[in-house]
């Protein structure tokens, strides 16, 4: 079986895979979609699922185009195979062999496919270090550097669907994998056999380490290196793991911090994939932190935190007036940086976040003299500033999409130490006689008020994908000469020569008044819409200025919603 998949049809590619495939699930389905053969089978057997700005992620299913343990076999012989062909394959030379972590969540077939991983691994040579049990994506990240490891591997989807898995992959660097190591990886895939069971090594093979407990705390004690031990930590928390796997590592970080231990939503407490109290485990959904802001409430909480099920993203709710308000990515990742650099001292000090988030971050690197860079969307992409420059100290880094490094203990983003970072901050207000709120508006009136907003425009049925192209590409040949009444300034595609940063498919659209950002999804049929507005930082009433932002940034993306057409919300 030595044809690779790109230059065989879907149906033979189809056939092939149900020769290999060991899950009887997926196998049936397979056998299914060669019965009834036409677009099913195409849309299966026609492609593969490619690294995208967090990895692989994808439904569950057969062939290619999802998610299965044909397809996570496939990977770890790529990984394998270019550990191999890289510095860290001295084993040839009589060295140690080259060493993976490898870890999961708890989703459906997470274990399943780390376990496979560990093995197809081990059948190469390759030493693997598989963690005890579910664990948030932080805690492997963590692993990886403390151990030494040359690579990693994380089983999860994040905040995906229910219906979905996925792979993410780390160097040994500590962050995850971008160019060229990625398409060479891909190469490897496409280049190489339908793995079987044969290319597999026992589970008891001697390469394959199962680790202790131990291993989470170290994760869990290097944890609190992120907030200052005289700091105040007298404040009431409610926290919710949106049915994940962060709650007994956040649990246990906050002890080991001083911090009371944190009211964890019953209803949402323990691992669960089906996720059943929420439409989308997604902390940034709306409604997705109800359950924990009612508990709050009943409570007399003075803050809410909430991780995804990977526990790698942090949301925050606060009191405000009669009620909670959740804040956006955004508010968290400029409060986060204030403190941050607050505590500290040194300009070499290096704040990072990327072209669709706010500017904000900016304008508090100006006041406090240190170093901001600013990347392609994605924490693999955030990290590398801090990893090409030796003589630069990675403090801080974040996305709007509710992600965050405090430190570069996790070269990734990391929900558990920022929530123990954003609970410091909380109490240091709290202390003062202040609020987070409070904090916020300072910001504001130091910087000005900046307010940005997300659309999502989705292209349905099966030409979704082709029709989100040529929405770009006009856009690119006739970019509007204005967009719901602001003039276009200038543009910038940022897959041409125009941009400093690597090729990528999206462009930035500079407005009299804002700032607008259009890329396609790295997953889906649909394009995401960024918009920014930038009031005074005169003496200000805030919310009247938050208010006046806010319509006008929900006026920015109703305009781009109107000129791509497509279903927003």
């Amino acid at each position: 079986m030595t044809t690779t998949l790109p230059t065989l049809r879907a149906e033979e590619v189809a056939r092939r895979w149900l020769e290999v495939d060991p899950d009887p699930g997926t196998r049936a389905e397979t056998e299914q979609l060669l019965t009834d053969g036409g677009a099913a089978l195409e849309r299966r057997f026609g492609g593969r699922l490619a690294f995208g700005t967090a990895g692989l992620r994808g439904p569950l299913g057969a062939g290619p185009m999802r998610m299965n343990r044909v397809l996570v076999r496939m990977t770890a012989a790529a990984i394998g195979r270019r550990l191999l062909a890289g510095a860290a394959g001295a084993a040839t030379d009589g060295g140690p062999p080259p060493v993976v972590v490898v870890g999961f969540d708890a989703r459906r077939n997470s274990d399943v496919f780390a376990e496979d991983t560990a093995r197809m691994l081990a059948g190469l040579g390759i030493a693997s270090l598989v963690l005890p049990r579910p664990l948030p994506t932080p805690v492997l990240a963590f692993t990886l550097r403390n151990v030494g490891a040359d690579a990693g591997i994380m089983v999860t989807a994040s905040h995906n669907p229910r219906t979905d898995n996925g792979y993410k992959v780390y160097w040994s660097d500590g962050a995850q994998i971008v160019p060229p190591v990625d398409s060479e990886v891909s190469a490897l895939i496409d280049g190489a056999p339908l793995p079987t069971d044969a290319d597999l090594a026992p589970g008891d093979d001697p390469l394959i380490e199962r680790a202790g407990e131990a291993q989470v705390g170290f994760y869990t004690e290097a944890a609190t290196s992120v907030v200052d031990t005289d700091s105040p930590r007298d404040l009431s928390i409610v926290y919710t793991p949106l049915h994940g796997v962060g709650r007994d590592v956040l649990l246990e970080a906050f002890r080991c911090a001083g911090f009371a231990e944190p009211a964890v939503v019953p209803e949402q407490g323990e691992p669960d994939p089906d996720f059943p109290t929420l439409p989308y485990p997604n902390p940034e959904e709306p409604g997705a932190l109800d359950l924990a802001t009612a508990l709050a409430a009943r409570e007399g909480a003075d803050l809410v935190l909430a991780n995804d099920p990977d526990a790698d993203r942090l949301a925050v709710a606060v009191p405000d007036g009669p009620g909670w308000r959740t804040l956006t990515g955004d508010e968290v990742g400029a409060l986060l940086a204030d403190h941050v650099l607050g505590s500290g001292s040194g300009d070499d000090r290096l704040v990072v976040t990327t072209v669709v988030s706010s500017r904000l971050l900016a304008r508090i690197a100006g006041h406090h003299g240190v170093r901001h860079a600013e990347t392609l969307t994605g924490f693999k992409w955030i990290m590398r500033p801090g990893l090409d420059d030796p003589s630069a100290d990675f403090v801080f880094g974040y996305e709007e999409a509710a992600g965050y490094a405090v430190g570069d203990l996790v070269r990734d983003k990391d929900g558990i130490t920022a929530a123990l970072a954003f609970a410091e901050l909380a109490a240091t207000e709290r202390a003062a006689g202040r609020s987070v709120i409070d904090r916020l508006h300072d910001l504001w009136r130091r910087h000005g008020v900046h307010r940005t907003g997300l659309r999502t425009i989705r292209f349905a049925g099966p030409d979704g994908a082709a029709d989100m192209a040529r929405r770009m590409d006009l856009l690119r040949s006739r970019p509007p000469s204005d967009i719901a009444g602001h003039a276009v300034v200038s543009v910038t595609d940022m897959a041409g020569p125009g941009s400093s940063l690597p090729p990528t498919d999206a462009l930035v659209f500079e407005l009299d008044g804002g700032r607008l950002v259009i890329r396609p999804s790295g997953t889906e049929p649909m394009l995401k819409a960024y918009a920014e507005v930038i009031g005074p930082s005169a003496e200000i009433d805030p919310r009247s200025s938050e208010r006046a932002g806010d319509l006008a940034v929900s006026g920015m993306l109703d305009g781009v919603c109107a000129l791509l057409g497509g279903s927003s919300r």
